[in-house]
């Protein structure tokens, strides 16, 4: 196993919204016999609110500070010891004090998944605050790219299938 995850326990993942971190981190959490943490769920249970009436309530600033509040929580449970596969937000990394602290406590993981992909996975649905405006959202899927990219690893996530995306994440060399 990866030194990182000897010292801290923790598999980040990230990438843009609708690429499938909620969706494979449960199965990879089971396979791994680690507990899965959403960060955006686990806000969302705290503040009694969806991601979407907070944005619209408070403000995308404001739901960025409880996010990281929020990923700041969890990296101390890692660094206690509480294994941990943590499904990062779409936006988490744009704050810069996130990404210091996931990348030393931990490996991250970008789901990466190609646009149409994702709008297809989000079509119909308005729970997205930043995917209301399809200009917009191209935009910021091209910009979190440079951010994603400096994960540690990058996942090939164009498939439908997460036990295909848990199995390519458990071929890596960290394991």
């Amino acid at each position: 196993m990866h030194l990182n995850l000897k010292r801290t326990p923790g598999l980040y993942l990230a990438g843009f919204m609708g690429c499938g971190k909620t969706t494979v981190g449960p199965p990879l959490a089971k396979e791994l016999g680690w507990r899965f943490v959403d960060i955006d769920a686990e806000i969302e249970k705290e503040q009694g609110k969806t991601i979407s009436e907070i944005f619209s309530q408070a403000g995308e600033p404001a739901f960025r500070e409880l996010e990281s509040r929020m990923i700041r929580r969890c990296v101390r449970e890692i660094e206690a010891g509480e294994a941990s596969v943590v499904a990062l937000g779409g936006g988490a990394l744009v704050t810069e004090g996130n990404w210091e602290l996931v990348e030393r406590n931990g490996i991250t993981l970008w789901l990466d998944c190609p646009l149409e992909r994702i709008r297809r996975r989000l079509q119909g649905t308005d729970s997205r605050p930043l995917a209301r405006d399809p200009q917009y959202f191209e935009r910021l899927y091209e910009a979190r790219r440079q951010l994603y990219a400096r994960a540690h690893f990058r996942i090939d996530a164009d498939v439908d299938d997460p036990a295909e995306v848990v199995q390519r994440i458990l071929r890596l060399p960290i394991f």
